[in-house]
């Protein structure tokens, strides 16, 4: 069997994704456990980073049976090792485009490539949870511009992104998630709810697509179900639920 390709997938955004520190861990010290006290996180954790990454690269970076029954050993796999060389050529071109590009506009650079037309800017203003037993934690995020957003992930996410107060990331959603109304209907309670002006209405059968401009001139795009009464200029509340909200780091 020839040697199989590095995914592009599983390359992530170099040092600042946490699953390729975690890979290379292993690689040091030749166990998960040793691996995920070394990046400072739990070892559920630092199992996630590994399965995900397997996933995005299609083979076995990890082989954890080295050890035996009782020793609890890991090592990588070539295609493991081969990930982490490209990781490092990667993330050294990067560093070498970006301080070519020394502009606002190079952030569009940090957007990730995915089916979710929302990305919004924001900064982690804090993070809560019923206590360090509760699998989820809900993040409060201040916008760009002004509003704040709240999106509710796992807490090994949490974890593996290194989430704390002041960290840039971009919040994303599927516009599929977001209900536009007119700022004076009677929008769902509960939730997440921006307030801002239509931008731009399509019409369609049973639903409008819509495009609303929030505070700093970040744009989030929905749908509001017909009939309605929008129309470019307009307020309007956009609703999402927290859930509905995934984050995703900047550099």
């Amino acid at each position: 069997m020839g040697k199989s390709l590095v995914s592009a997938a599983a390359l992530g955004h170099g040092p600042a994704d946490k699953r390729m520190e975690i890979l290379h861990l292993v690689g040091r010290h030749g166990s998960i456990s040793q691996a995920a006290r070394s990046a400072g996180v739990s070892y559920k954790a630092a199992w996630q980073a590994i399965h995900t990454l397997t996933n995005l690269a299609g083979e076995p970076l990890v082989d954890s049976s080295v050890g035996g029954a009782g020793g609890g050993g890991a090592r990588l796999t070539p295609a493991g090792e081969r990930l982490l060389a490209a990781a490092e050529q990667l993330d050294s071109a990067r560093r070498g485009v970006l301080a070519r590009v020394n502009g606002a506009e190079s952030a569009a650079l940090a957007g990730p490539r995915t089916s979710m037309r929302n990305h919004l800017r924001a900064v982690v203003e804090r993070l809560e949870s019923d206590g360090a037993r509760d699998p989820m934690v809900r993040v409060l995020l201040g916008l760009a511009g002004g509003g704040t957003l709240a999106s509710i992930i796992t807490r090994e996410s949490a974890e593996l992104l290194g989430l704390a107060a002041g960290l840039p990331v971009l919040a994303l959603c599927k516009a599929t998630a977001v209900r536009v109304h007119a700022a004076e209907a009677a929008a769902p309670m509960g939730g997440n709810r921006l307030p801002g002006r239509v931008l731009r209405v399509s019409r369609g059968v049973q639903r409008d697509e819509v495009v609303v401009t929030l505070a700093g001139d970040q744009q989030l795009v929905g749908f509001a179900a017909r009939p309605n009464r929008l129309r470019a200029g307009s307020r309007a509340d956009a609703v999402l639920d927290d859930s509905a909200v995934v984050l995703a780091l900047t550099s």
